[in-house]
């Protein structure tokens, strides 16, 4: 009997469907940019338009609080626009071939606007088509509770409407309608994410030559589009520079020294490609470097954020943020969710892909990252020797307020000695491990070559004969009262901070000299 019993669908679905889809209001933006890549790719191969026509604009009103994406791809005949625009999960896409598959990701934009609308043209027709979804009657529905099919109220919903259109014209439009989301209407925002999730390339720079020489030497081509926001071409977020503070107010504390590439194969197909770039430091990037981490791509489209890749950081996961790269998935068994947020879990390719790359991350990045801390603790040490040298010598000119306080100087002298030349000492035995052509030794290279060596001071350091101490210098006091001041100034370093100590200690000096 349950054979033959109808089979309905409700309108919760269209729930999951659109306010349950995604986290991130920006993601149906990305949803929409696959869809038009696809139609672009479709388009080239049918020869639709000249070589050197293909654009995809995002085109945001923020005083109308209109969001548009277009393209020129082939469009959709008319007698296929209900089929694919009103029904759920319709889809002529090729899994593993085109961008998107699943025939669900245009209703994304049901969440953020009052209405959306489909307009499109196919070459060869003399109309174009307007599909109508009223999208906050559609959210009133939801919100009632109701126990409508979702193919009633998809009818209830949507309109469909034709207009008169040239019969070369080929495209398709999403228009979103009264936003309801200000993250859609931030141009700036926009601007900036789209560079690290779409399909887009790189700016012309000293590295991107090298990763398109990299592509071609591994026969390996990844899929680009000229998208546009607002008429500013899209390009790559990556600038090859290290900055503090935040994005209002930042300042260049290093740069990208090299790019690194690997790869690796599954049944003797390509499984991923990537690169990273080893900066001056290798040390943790702040978020105001928003293109921070190894990102994910399948067809060039970003899968999550930058802490999709974390949990394959098996040993330290805050190596994550210590890079710049990407990893593109070449196989077509990597196949990406629905949420667009990762790979689907289940499949030989993504556990050999898993496995792969915790061991890459622990073997290669790990013990990068580990040889850039032990770099970098060996500079710091340094740079503070040396500081404490050259401030013991300023000290020796200026005076010593007691013998106790030099001798303490000379204690902090061996301290940071010994402290520094431990550090080298590291490195040195890190550097025999080393192969010379491993990108750990471009890492190690920065102890030697910065301008911090160790300064040896002179031999002579610290027995320089009579000391100098600063109350000598007050000529207007006798030496008992040199020495009592002398006390007073012992009592004041101890007490105070070093800078208070110093400013007080000053005034006393100028009213006695």
């Amino acid at each position: 009997m349950g054979d033959t019993e109808e089979i309905k669908i409700g309108v919760y679905t269209l729930d999951s469907l659109t306010r349950s889809m995604y986290s991130d209001a920006r993601c149906i933006i990305r949803e929409y940019l696959q869809n038009a890549a696809d139609a672009t790719d479709k388009a080239k191969a049918e020869g639709l338009s000249p070589q050197d026509d293909w654009k995809i604009y995002v085109n945001i009103d923020t005083k109308k609080r209109r969001l548009e994406i277009e393209d020129n791809g082939t469009g959709i005949q008319k007698e296929n626009i209900s089929k694919y625009l009103r029904n759920i999960g319709m889809s002529v896409k090729q899994q593993g071939i085109d961008k998107g598959f699943r025939g669900i990701g245009r209703l994304a934009g049901l969440q953020y606007c009052k209405k959306l609308i489909f307009e499109t043209s196919a070459q060869g027709e003399t109309e174009k088509s307007y599909v109508i979804w009223n999208a906050a009657e559609l959210m009133k529905i939801i919100a009632n509770k109701t126990d409508e099919e979702a193919a009633a109220v998809i009818n209830r919903v949507t309109e469909i409407k034709q207009d008169k259109e040239l019969l070369d014209k080929h495209y398709f439009k999403v228009i979103l309608e009264d936003v309801t989301s200000d993250v859609l209407l931030n141009i700036r925002d926009i601007r900036k994410y789209l560079s690290m999730v779409a399909p887009v390339p790189f700016k012309k720079s000293i590295f991107s030559p090298k990763i398109y020489e990299e592509l071609k030497k591994e026969n390996l081509q990844i899929d680009e589009y000229d998208i546009f926001v607002n008429q500013d071409q899209i390009y790559k977020g990556y600038n090859w520079y290290v900055y503090d503070g935040d994005e209002d107010n930042k300042r260049q504390v290093d740069e990208v020294k090299s790019i690194e590439f690997f790869k690796e194969t599954y049944n003797d197909q390509i499984l991923y490609w990537g690169w990273y770039a080893i900066t001056g430091k290798n040390q943790t990037l702040q978020p105001v470097n928003f293109s921070r981490g190894f990102r994910l791509r399948s067809k060039n489209i970003q899968i999550g954020d930058e802490t999709t890749l974390r949990e394959l950081f098996i040993r330290d996961k805050r190596f994550q943020n210590y890079m710049f790269g990407e990893i593109y998935a070449f196989s077509s068994e990597l196949i990406r969710n629905s949420q667009g947020d990762n790979f689907v879990k289940e499949t030989e390719e993504y556990k050999a892909f898993k496995s792969s790359l915790e061991t890459f991350f622990v073997n290669t990045i790990h013990t990068l990252c580990y040889a850039s801390s032990t770099a970098n603790s060996a500079i710091s040490k340094a740079i503070a020797f040396n500081e404490t040298v050259e401030k013991f010598a300023e000290k020796e000119k200026i005076g010593w307020t007691d013998k106790e306080e030099r001798e303490s100087w000379l204690q902090k002298i061996e301290d940071k000695k010994k402290k520094a030349d431990e550090a080298t000492q590291k490195v040195e035995k890190l550097k025999l491990k080393t192969e010379e052509t491993s990108p750990i030794s471009k890492i190690l290279e920065r102890v030697t070559d910065e301008p911090t060596k160790i300064i040896v001071p002179s031999k002579d350091i610290g027995n320089s004969g009579k000391s100098n101490f600063r109350t000598d210098k007050l000529s207007k006091l006798d030496k008992k009262e040199r020495k009592f001041l002398g006390d007073i100034f012992s009592i004041i370093n101890t007490v105070l901070t070093s800078d208070l100590a110093e400013n007080l200690i000053r005034k006393i000096e100028e009213k006695y000299k």
